[in-house]
């Protein structure tokens, strides 16, 4: 998708820019940005902001209100149809680990807490840059089920190799 004008307001922004993912396809959005439009893309970056703890505090409620399990120390999270999902990037893992059901539409949130993070989950071939300070919300619909990784793809110090997420998917 490209995006010639820029939308006056950070709904129609999502909703034109999640257009490669709602039909099942994988895809890049790209936002042409002109003078007139500058003050528009600045306001979006700061709908966006977020404290890192602020955002770490939010993943701990979104734990404690949806932990269902535990797996070598990391808690699962099954959140229920609809709702807002919490992911965190921090060295050097992802937090929590979650249990989603195929065919519902959630929206995921992401942000790091420390220093830029690769969002990839494999073997989907998502990738996303997660920024310390932002919380960028993504609307998915996990269309398969199965055991997903998410790996981090941006270098994010010694113990990047290490950074291994999950996503089960169920039916």
């Amino acid at each position: 998708v490209i995006n010639y004008a820029f939308p006056e307001s950070a709904d129609k922004y999502v909703h034109r820019t999640g257009r490669t993912g709602r039909a099942g396809k994988a895809g890049v959005a790209l936002s042409l940005v002109g003078p007139r439009e500058l003050g528009s893309f600045y306001y979006l970056k700061l709908i966006y902001k977020v404290k890192p703890e602020d955002y770490v505090a939010r993943v701990e409620r979104f734990v404690q209100e949806y932990k269902v399990g535990e797996e070598n120390g990391v808690p699962i999270v099954a959140p229920p149809p609809g709702a807002d999902v919490y992911l965190l990037g921090r060295m050097w893992e992802w937090y929590p680990a979650l249990k989603l059901k195929k065919g519902v539409e959630y929206t995921l949130h992401l942000s790091a807490a420390d220093v830029n993070h690769g969002f990839s989950l494999y073997p989907v071939n998502l990738n996303f840059q997660v920024i310390p300070g932002y919380d960028y919300g993504l609307r998915v619909v996990p269309n398969r089920s199965g055991d997903f990784r998410i790996i981090c793809n941006e270098f994010c110090g010694i113990g990047h190799h290490l950074m291994v997420g999950k996503v089960l998917v169920e039916d």
